[in-house]
């Protein structure tokens, strides 16, 4: 059910369909607003996500807007297929946006050519952000990296990066590697995290 409820956040009032151009989520407005200035300055950006399905349709949305094909790579991409992809992202004539799963993208990669990082939803673990967003830190940066954390305001994102920021601090006595500590929320502080506010949502 969480899965769900956070799945819905990307698009509150609806996902963009592969049949439809239509756009109505306010991310995914913030997201474009992004890409342009990202993009129109010559500037490259990798993109997170954690679904597959949204970033199939995002690199279908993406290719249409701009009018050059996305890298996306994602847990069914072979090693292969992956190699070439960052070296056309390396490429100064290379796709600027890269859209990478948080899973598949978020470890061993080398992606200093980006100097923008999006993170299209929030996980519960502030580690597996943070190893995502390295892949732009690695060695063989010299340019600074603006990072952008999007989070859809009223709903479970907002409560999960509230959370997140408050024990950040004390992320590895209480949130440490993995998502364990989210299994120690008592039931009224799971019920609000998972519920939505009318005011914000509707």
């Amino acid at each position: 059910a969480v899965y769900w409820v956070k799945h819905s956040t990307l698009s509150p009032t609806s996902m963009i369909s592969s049949s439809s151009s239509s756009v109505r989520s306010g991310k995914l407005a913030r997201t474009e607003e992004l890409l342009d200035e990202i993009i129109d300055v010559g500037d490259k950006v990798l993109c997170f996500t954690q679904y597959t399905a949204w970033g199939d349709l995002l690199a279908a949305h993406f290719a249409r807007r701009y009018g050059i094909e996305p890298l996306w790579l994602h847990g069914g991409v072979p090693r292969k297929r992956r190699d070439e992809m960052v070296t056309a992202f390396d490429d100064p004539d290379g796709p600027p946006i890269f859209l990478l799963s948080l899973k598949a993208g978020g470890t061993g990669l080398n992606l200093t050519a980006a100097s923008h990082v999006i993170h299209l939803d929030r996980w519960w673990n502030p580690a597996v952000e943070d190893q995502a967003t390295d892949r732009a830190y690695r060695i063989g940066q010299t340019s600074a990296v603006d990072v952008h954390k999007l989070v859809s305001v009223g709903t479970i994102e907002e409560r999960i990066d509230a959370m997140i920021n408050e024990k950040r601090a004390l992320a590895e006595a209480v949130v440490g590697t993995g998502e364990g500590w989210v299994t120690e929320l008592s039931t009224a502080e799971l019920r609000s995290v998972i519920s939505l506010r009318d005011r914000e949502v509707g």
